[in-house]
């Protein structure tokens, strides 16, 4: 059977604990509240009435087609392009190429950085692997302009994150709803789990400090972990509404 992703990719690696898809999640929550085109989910309101939801469902996506056969992973790209042409139809607008490419330049980096922060670093054959991915997502949704190979594309992503991200005033509103989802205690853990993985561009628009509280305690989870005791870590620190839907991120054999 051939799959979008091969069964020996490290990108199934990845994609197939949640902990890693957490701090995916993490870091994505934090880059898409200062995206310039931020706005567009807030014209259709899911975006604020649910962060978490709207985010852990992209994030759901991505894993989808992570494991999906080529024919099913083709068939939700095609997908997730139709929903989107829908919403532009609806205000009369297009959504620029520049903000669809953002959202995959996330997956990429926060892929990355998520799995040599709980795991190991990667080579430069497994980064040209996780790119290769996600450059294919990319070219499946239409995207433009995107470069042949990793090294490529680090300037590329130089380039985004000084000119498409902004502190603005829907950057502040979504802060506010994830601590209204969250909680005080896990939305302080969010941020600083965010200080862990996002690049310092994003640290500075959103005045985050270089030092992060959980610094200490990625080794002790490491540790929790191989004693099949970080699902203790996880319930005290998310929403029991989420739990589940954890829980089924990770792959068989992982949870």
């Amino acid at each position: 059977m051939l799959y979008f992703v091969e069964e020996t990719s490290i990108v199934r690696k990845i994609w197939g604990k949640s902990d890693t898809i957490l701090f995916i999640f993490a870091g994505a929550a934090a880059e898409f509240a200062l995206n310039k085109a931020v706005d567009w989910l807030y014209y259709t309101g899911k975006l604020p009435a649910d962060p978490l939801g709207r985010l852990f469902s992209t994030v759901q996506y991505a894993k989808g087609i992570v494991f999906a056969t080529n024919e099913e992973a083709l068939n939700t790209i095609d997908r997730i392009r139709k929903i989107h042409t829908a919403v532009e139809t609806n205000r009369q607008s297009t959504i620029p190429d520049w903000a669809y490419r953002d959202v995959l330049f996330m997956l990429i980096h926060y892929s990355i950085a998520s799995f040599e922060l709980l795991e190991r670093k990667l080579s430069e054959e497994e980064k040209q692997e996780v790119y290769d991915v996600f450059y294919r997502l990319g070219m499946r949704m239409g995207l433009t302009a995107l470069a042949g190979n990793y090294t490529g594309w680090l300037p590329q992503r130089t380039a985004h994150l000084l000119t498409d991200l902004e502190n603005s005033e829907y950057t502040r509103d979504l802060f506010l709803q994830y601590k209204k989802h969250l909680g005080s205690m896990r939305f302080k853990v969010l941020t600083e789990a965010q200080k862990l993985v996002v690049p310092q561009r994003v640290k500075e628009l959103l005045h985050f400090s270089d030092i992060s509280f959980l610094s200490p305690a990625v080794p002790v989870y490491k540790v929790a972990r191989l004693m099949k005791m970080d699902w203790l870590l996880k319930n005290m620190l998310l929403p029991s509404d989420y739990k589940k839907q954890i829980n089924d991120l990770n792959e068989p054999g992982e949870k």
